[in-house]
């Protein structure tokens, strides 16, 4: 190999080491001599080989999956919980410089606050109330996440796995609940019809000629139904005058 192809070779090893092209969603933290310098992009970057390190930082939001974490609640009951945690680097030179692998350690510190929170609730809570346990969540963990650089920006629970029994118990509830309601409603109702009914009858009380009509509509809707006999029973009072009227005659 003559010497100018080797100075070729050399030149173009040390350009590629030099120019580094950093995207729009990424930062590079340059260390000097092993000192932080901070952090450069996006757009062209030049790095001084053999002086200067660079690394290169993804600033976009990133899912992360927290895996179960087996739970006992507040009120001892056994469950499974996982969650998936959306946070972003904000500090590049942070995250370099203040943790070995904010990924792996993000991820840890997820799992021991999902034990430690959900461990502090009811299950009722944790069912009923899981916007408020996830946003408890997503404070504590931007809490301890905050002297890495990390901003997190969402904390939510996927799923909890309840035991079976624990499940046909929830069962259990639920139909006495709905047969409760029902009955409740059914009461309701009967009372709303009694108190209609004593609307009617005080309404007919002051009009005698209601109840009579009443009757008569009802005997009119009985014969209508193709019946060969019909027994109805018909108060005397509806042919009060004509007794009268007769008693007047004979006298």
């Amino acid at each position: 190999m003559s010497p100018l192809i080797g100075l070729v070779l050399l030149a173009l090893f040390i350009l590629w080491n030099t120019i580094k092209i950093v995207k729009e969603y990424e930062r590079v933290v340059v260390f000097r001599l092993g000192r932080l310098t901070g952090n450069r992009g996006p757009g062209i970057v030049l790095i001084i080989p053999i002086i200067e390190t660079a690394v290169r930082i993804d600033m976009r939001t990133i899912t992360m999956d927290v895996p179960t974490q087996d739970v006992i609640t507040k009120d001892n009951v056994s469950v499974k919980v996982n969650a998936v945690l959306y946070f972003r680097v904000v500090h590049p030179d942070r995250a370099v410089n203040e943790v070995e692998n904010f990924l792996f350690a993000t991820s840890q510190n997820a799992q021991t606050t999902l034990r430690s929170v959900c461990g502090e609730v009811d299950l009722d809570d944790l069912l009923i109330s899981r916007e408020k346990v996830n946003n408890q969540l997503q404070d504590i963990i931007d809490q301890h996440t905050d002297p890495w650089g990390i901003k997190v920006v969402q904390v939510a629970i996927k799923h909890i796995d309840l035991p079976d029994e624990m499940r046909r118990a929830m069962a259990k509830q639920a139909e006495a609940e709905r047969e409760r309601r029902a009955k409740i409603i059914a009461a309701e109702g009967e009372f709303q019809a009694a108190e209609k009914l004593a609307a009617a009858s005080a309404i007919m009380a002051k009009e005698p000629i209601a109840i009579q009509l009443r009757y008569l509509q009802t005997l009119s809707e009985i014969a209508g139904e193709n019946n060969s006999t019909t027994l109805f029973p018909i108060p005397l009072d509806i042919f009060g005058s004509l007794f009268d009227a007769r008693r007047g005659g004979s006298g």
